[in-house]
């Protein structure tokens, strides 16, 4: 299959689920600037998971300019990627409400670390649907430190459920920075 299809339509989802993101954001209760710090938690959270979806978005248009053609592996990967990736909203939301509920935290951890993972098998599953592209074969000897935000995100998890709540929150934060840092890092070097 080739990959203009089907970027386009990964590249919808994404500014879909961004756009109902932005949408489940609460107003300020007053026009004033403690109304809005107020709402601080409500802004990470949304920071957290624009910033992942971007990340996506950035990381999968930097790879496929080097694609031409995937197979139903990747399109299926991809495909429970995007499931897992519409819940973000949902739990984006619950998150910030009730940033020191364990269950959101834990939920909210679950949907990035889910996440990660499948980005991680659908990078695999490209490199094997192109076995002799010279490119990717390159750009795949760099992917090994995509997996150390999981690491942080594991580690947000025992904070969490040993003595500071909001672990999971902050851990999220911290990996998709990092993220972004190893993917545009990864992108300088090709």
């Amino acid at each position: 299959m080739q990959t203009n299809r089907f970027e386009t339509f990964i590249d919808a989802i994404i500014a879909i689920i961004i756009t109902i993101l932005v949408l489940k954001i609460s107003q300020p209760a007053e026009p004033t600037l403690s109304a809005i710090w107020d709402l601080r938690v409500s802004y990470l959270a949304y920071l957290i998971s624009f910033l992942t979806l971007f990340n996506i978005w950035f990381n999968n248009h930097n790879l496929f300019k080097k694609v031409e053609n995937i197979d139903n592996s990747v399109v299926w990967i991809f495909g429970i990627m995007t499931f897992i990736i519409s819940l973000v909203p949902y739990f984006t939301i619950w998150v910030a409400q009730n940033v020191n509920s364990i269950p959101a935290e834990t939920m909210f951890g679950l949907i990035f670390v889910s996440t990660n993972i499948l980005y991680l098998l659908s990078i695999k599953a490209v490199y094997r649907s192109n076995p002799y592209n010279k490119e990717l074969q390159e750009t795949d000897k760099s992917t090994y430190y995509q997996a150390s935000p999981l690491i942080i995100i594991i580690l947000g998890f025992i904070l969490t459920y040993t003595i500071f709540k909001p672990g999971i929150y902050i851990s999220c934060l911290i990996a998709v920075l990092m993220w972004i840092y190893i993917g545009w890092r990864a992108d300088d070097g090709n």
